[in-house]
């Protein structure tokens, strides 16, 4: 690896290390219903979203009431974004004029968004609509999102509160993870990508003269066929606002079905460094800092470097939570550790030794 490429790696770790403190203990202040920077703004929003709903947010809910919320609103999403897929060559903003997505690509895509997996299994500029993407897509992307922080906010208070019969509200939970996380993050994050030359607009496609055609070998029953291609289509739409949510929600897929290759969705290096990997790997990350907030320090977590097989030198987090157990993130398969690159070695070497410090420093203070 060249030298600029470690520059690259050692920098961007940094940049992980510090924007998780502080966005880690934002998220831990918003959950435990603490003062934030954005309650003026946001905390009249939110009492209006609870009386037009009917939601009491003072109330707790047991673990079995908090599972069967997640699960029917989860049913009704699904169901509601599968209607919208088939009923979408009624619906508006339809310039290209889609028809109706066939019914089980409709129910894979449905069931996928909903459980914030995102197969894409069709080419988004060809299938959807705008309005599908914005209010069904996007929407999902939101929502499975703040579905996803809410419930592992109620599994960390299962850990760390003690003879509780409660473990939050889950509408309370849905909606402070949309209003105070992700919502703003993708504002900013959706005006700096428009900066950046990432589209977002209401147009039907541009078909363009291209500059050198193309000639194009097909097969038609047997027969051999040139065709020569003279002209492009240039898919646009309101890309940008949906590419923020889908990196910092840690969904697939996108707008272009590209994973962020398409150049209308990732034009720039910045736009590369900033979204597609420090939204996606400092999620995760940021997550787990929020854990340690809301236990109050009954656990440890460090960043280590994994070669999986597919990534060299991919990020996961450990968390330690007590003597004896370590959990490796969900990024990391069961046969990485042997395989640890030269550089995760040395980092999981480095960070071992720190956190040993660490507990013999803790030790000897609490003795003296």
């Amino acid at each position: 690896m060249t030298v600029n490429g470690w520059v690259q790696i050692l920098f961007f770790l940094l940049a992980v290390f510090l924007a998780t403190p502080p966005i880690g203990a934002y998220m831990a202040r918003v959950f435990a219903r603490e003062r934030t920077w954005l309650d003026l703004v946001l905390r009249p929003i939110e009492r209006l979203v609870y009386r037009l709903t009917g939601v009491d947010e003072t109330r707790g809910m047991r673990w079995t009431e908090y599972a069967a919320a997640v699960l029917m609103f989860s049913a009704v999403s699904m169901l509601v974004l599968y209607a919208m897929q088939r009923l979408q060559h009624l619906l508006p903003l339809n310039p290209q004029g889609f028809g109706a997505v066939p019914p089980a690509l409709a129910f894979n895509t449905a069931v996928s968004f909903t459980t914030n997996t995102n197969w894409q299994a069709y080419a988004g500029e060809t299938t959807m609509s705008y309005f599908t993407q914005m209010a069904g897509l996007a929407y999902h992307n939101f929502v499975s999102a703040a579905a996803g922080i809410a419930v592992a906010i109620a599994f960390i208070r299962g850990i760390a509160q003690k003879e509780q019969e409660t473990i939050g509200n889950f509408w309370v939970d849905m909606v402070r993870a949309s209003l105070w996380v992700l919502l703003p993050i993708s504002i900013v994050g959706s005006l700096f990508l428009v900066s950046q030359g990432v589209v977002q607009n209401f147009k039907a496609y541009d078909t363009v003269t291209v500059i050198d055609p193309q000639t194009v070998e097909t097969t038609v029953d047997g027969k051999a066929r040139s065709t020569v291609v003279r002209e492009q289509t240039i898919a646009q739409g309101p890309v940008a606002s949906q590419e923020i949510i889908k990196q910092f929600g840690t969904n697939g897929g996108g707008f272009f079905n590209a994973n962020s290759a398409h150049p209308f969705e990732n034009p720039t290096p910045l736009s590369n460094f900033i979204v597609a990997v420090l939204a996606v790997n400092g999620t995760p990350k940021t997550g787990t800092f929020t854990g340690v907030s809301l236990t109050a320090g009954q656990q440890y977590s460090v960043l280590v470097a994994f070669n999986t097989g597919s990534t060299s030198g991919d990020l996961s987090t450990i968390t330690i939570t007590g003597p004896g157990c370590i959990a490796i993130g969900a990024n990391v398969c069961s046969s990485a550790v042997p395989g640890l690159s030269p550089f995760g070695l040395v980092l999981l070497v480095l960070t071992i030794g720190l956190l040993a410090l660490w507990q013999f420093r803790g030790r000897t203070f609490r003795r003296g």
